[in-house]
């Protein structure tokens, strides 16, 4: 078989290794974008600039974000049609996604009005940053459809484990756009706008990339009599149906994850403009150690789809603790690296001084943060991969809840500082949410032997 298959006894450290890496290079190729993207502001731009950027950013976070269900359904839909060896469901998973992908990218240009409106009164930040963010704004949401269809093909790549081709797919994606963003940002002197222009153009060119890789792929598993749209299969009611209501579900967890960060980066925001870059900053050295952990997750989503349509529980257990163990190993080594060596990438990303000074001041944070975070990266996997959204809905509202309320009791005490531990406390309270639901979960694939 060509897809994501492989015996339970084959699921070892190595094994996991070999297919997290290309997905850890993706996805790390991701921040490494926002880093280069911030150096070139932070270099030849003002606070301003910097701020506009973040607020750009966060904006775009937010609006693509709430559709990462469009990546995350796509994969546990996939994995579990290729664990069950249904080569045309596969087809048929693509299918609804690409439609709602387009559809949706659509909307987006046509609701840029009100979006905007909302977001900036949201986000209250000073008028000249919000002058140079709404310049961002106005060019970035061209990008929309592209953006939401490279979800869509990108949740297949990793639901039927061609991590590979994600690799390519997410390397050909970030180079160009660094190259792009660098090109008219830089030297055309185009500033902000330039980094949203190159950004545009880069996505619409990876989705022409991506569906032909895509498209190859699938074709091998295609009898030649047989179209490669199953129009039935992909119109079939019941499945547009458990596909809107899982879709709906990682919506709002999705918003609530971002709304979190957005929450955060608004409360940055009452800090003055120094601390909001600052914080800015060191949410991109968070991103990138993200990344890398979410390599493993995205390892683990395919597995436990696979798993669970192959009704194999040892294969589930087997690569959940096994990819875990190499997670919390690889967040220790990010949170070192972060800790001794944040202040010399706070360095390279901008030469704002009182910015340097604040950002390497709260560092300690963000190491904490990462060798924190690596549990909520797994469980949030497993459950993808399971197709478990209600509970990671549920989840996404408890662990909200607790993280408004540890704000309120530590920012008004301890300032900058209680915002940063609400964070930290967050991310914690979202593994722990996830784990109260893990053996149902468990139980479901156990049931079916």
């Amino acid at each position: 078989m060509w897809f994501y298959m492989p015996d339970p006894q084959s699921i070892t450290y190595s094994y996991l290794i070999r297919k997290a890496w290309p997905i850890i290079l993706a996805n790390a190729s991701v921040p490494l974008l926002g880093l280069v993207d911030t150096a070139v502001i932070g270099n030849i731009g003002s606070v301003e600039d910097l701020g506009a950027i973040a607020f750009g950013a966060l904006i775009f976070s937010f609006v693509y974000w709430s559709f990462g269900f469009l990546r995350m359904g796509t994969t546990g839909f996939t994995a579990q049609a290729a664990g069950a060896g249904d080569v045309t469901e596969v087809r048929a998973v693509l299918g609804r996604a690409l439609l709602m992908s387009v559809s949706l990218g659509i909307l987006l240009i046509f609701l840029q009005w009100p979006i905007r409106l909302i977001a900036f009164s949201l986000l209250g930040g000073t008028e000249s940053v919000e002058i140079l963010a709404s310049d961002y704004f106005q060019i970035r949401i061209w990008g929309a459809p592209a953006t939401l269809t490279n979800f869509a093909l990108m949740g297949l790549l990793v639901g039927l484990g061609l991590s590979k081709s994600l690799l390519l797919v997410q390397l050909f994606l970030n180079t160009l756009n660094i190259l792009l963003d660098v090109w008219f940002a830089a030297i055309l002197e185009l500033g902000v706008a330039g980094i949203a222009l190159g950004t545009v153009l880069a996505e619409w060119m990876t989705v022409f990339l991506a569906g032909w890789l895509i498209f190859r792929k699938l074709q091998q598993s295609k009898l030649p009599t047989t179209p490669f749209w199953p129009k039935v299969r992909i119109l079939d009611k019941s499945m547009l149906m458990k596909t809107l209501s899982a879709n709906a579900d990682i919506m709002i967890r999705t918003l609530l994850l971002v709304f979190s960060f957005a929450f955060f980066v608004n409360q940055s925001a009452r800090f003055g403009d120094v601390l909001l870059a600052a914080n800015h900053i060191l949410l991109q050295l968070i991103s990138f150690a993200a990344f890398f952990l979410d390599g493993y997750a995205f390892v683990v989503e395919a597995l436990t789809g696979s798993a669970i349509g192959a009704k194999q529980l040892s294969r589930f257990d087997l690569a959940v603790r096994r990819s875990t163990v190499l997670a919390l190993v690889t967040a220790i080594g990010l949170a070192a690296v972060t800790w001794f060596w944040g202040e010399a990438a706070i360095g390279l990303l901008t030469d704002l001084t009182e910015v340097r000074l604040a950002a390497g001041s709260m560092l300690i944070f963000a190491a904490v943060y990462i060798i924190c975070s690596f549990a909520a990266f797994q469980l949030d996997g497993v459950f993808i991969g399971a197709s478990f959204t209600r509970e990671m809905r549920n989840a996404a509202i408890l662990s909200l809840l607790i993280f408004l309320l540890a704000w309120w009791f530590l920012e008004r005490n301890f300032g900058i500082n209680g915002l940063w531990w609400a964070m930290i406390i967050y991310v914690i309270a979202r593994a722990g949410a996830l784990l109260m639901y893990f053996p149902l979960l468990r139980h479901s694939i156990s049931s079916v032997n």
